[in-house]
């Protein structure tokens, strides 16, 4: 019951946080869902723009003012290499590829879409990612994952950037 409450807790302030334009907290937030149907995991990820674009600025020495009307031709290439150097997923132990679909901001925050192939059940999803951490800190990268109805959680940080789930 403890987990419950601290996971409700979490999710609440991290909504907060991304309600707030000018934010002192490193957080993004990764959506995983299973779609048996079509045999993928659809997934969404949620990073405040200006932490990326310093991110960008620090490994690729340039700005690419994503979301703006002087957008850097190329930048959804960019993005796509930066998540896949980043974020590592595994399924029943196999190494996936994630395929990038493209991005939408809302406010200040980048809402990017991807897909990965999930041919069988999954019994364990496994996450590595150090998104932004070499950037900050105290980055913090949520990941949810919904299979078959069951919604799982990570909490990952500089001091934890992997963990496994089981279905």
């Amino acid at each position: 019951m403890r987990k419950i409450a601290a996971s409700i807790a979490l999710l609440l302030s991290v909504t907060v946080m991304m309600a707030v334009s000018a934010h002192k907290y490193y957080v993004s937030v990764f959506q995983l869902n299973y779609v048996p149907a079509k045999k993928e995991i659809q997934m969404t990820s949620r990073i405040f723009i200006d932490d990326l674009e310093t991110a960008f600025v620090k490994k690729y020495k340039k700005h690419f003012y994503i979301g703006t009307s002087t957008e850097v031709a190329g930048t959804d290439e960019y993005i796509k290499k930066y998540i896949t150097e980043k974020l590592h997923i595994k399924i029943n132990g196999k190494e996936k590829q994630i395929k990038f679909l493209g991005k939408e901001t809302e406010d200040d925050i980048l809402v990017c879409y991807y897909t990965l192939p999930a041919e069988k059940a999954i019994k364990s999803l496994a996450v590595d990612t150090t998104v932004l951490l070499d950037v900050f800190d105290d980055q913090q990268n949520i990941i949810h994952v919904t299979v078959g109805g069951n919604k799982k959680s990570l909490l990952l940080t500089n001091g934890t950037t992997g963990g496994v789930l089981g279905f």
